[in-house]
């Protein structure tokens, strides 16, 4: 079953959705020293420094962050989703002499050839050996105003990729092109995926990925994993995303 969680606005996603992470950290480490999550770019992380940042509840220093995809670019690019965490939410915790930040996990930005891709490949490659192989704790995802999701973009082969766990692009149809991204196959031996959509903008993709039965939108796909992903799939929209479109509507 996918659970659909609605909010009235971005704020009341980010207190829920925090809500909803920190039941899933407790809920692992009370059975393991580290809770792993990987993470989207765009909007999804200033909406996770909003509900998370202050919040006591967070064990930071348990938490192993991946990526579900990142730019290859140099780590303190602007385009680069590890560059953004770092400046919402690893500088701020800098300044908190109290807590210790979590372990994340880069790409090898040491193996970026600018304007040559040949060694992309070879950042995928090393990325997946650093991934749990039975599957991450949590993976949030982002929808985009086409259904892509992580970096799986609508009619690209890499939706039917069943060998690797991390795959590489180069053609990107979202700049910028050079990309590294979680497949399908990776995705579905992770326990819980947890996708954040907002603003009125969502409504017409929301509406074909619930209510298009023959949907092939990556988020569509990730959603047909359902049976296969051990801890469910949910969403987090506000009203205006999920305005006319045919879900159960959950509060969490």
């Amino acid at each position: 079953m996918v659970k659909v969680y609605t909010g009235e606005n971005n704020d009341a996603i980010a207190k829920s959705l925090a809500k909803f992470i920190i039941a899933q950290q407790d809920a692992v480490l009370a059975t393991n020293e580290k809770f792993t999550i990987a993470i989207s770019g765009g909007s999804l992380i200033s909406i996770l420094a909003t509900g998370l940042f202050k919040n006591d509840d967070v064990k930071w220093n348990k938490w192993v962050v991946y990526f579900s995809d990142e730019r290859i670019v140099p780590l303190d690019h602007e385009d680069s989703n590890f560059g953004q965490f770092q400046k919402h939410v690893l500088n701020e915790l800098a300044h908190e002499t109290s807590k210790i930040g979590p372990t994340v996990v880069t790409i090898n930005e040491n193996l970026i050839h600018p304007n040559d891709h040949s060694t992309d490949a070879d950042i995928a490659k090393e990325y997946a050996e650093e991934l749990p192989e039975n599957g991450i704790d949590l993976v949030l995802l982002g929808c985009g105003p086409d259904g892509h999701t992580c970096s799986l973009f609508p009619g690209h082969p890499l939706l039917s990729e069943e060998v690797l766990n991390v795959a590489a692009l180069h053609d990107s149809p979202k700049p910028p092109p050079r990309r590294i991204t979680l497949t399908l196959k990776y995705l579905a031996k992770c326990h819980t995926l947890a996708f954040v959509a907002t603003g009125a903008s969502k409504q017409t993709v929301l509406k074909d990925i619930f209510n298009n039965a023959s949907s092939d939108l990556p988020c569509a796909k990730v959603n047909a994993l359902k049976d296969k992903v051990r801890g469910g799939i949910c969403w987090f929209v506000d009203d205006s995303a999920v305005e006319g479109v045919e879900v159960t509507k959950l509060t969490y």
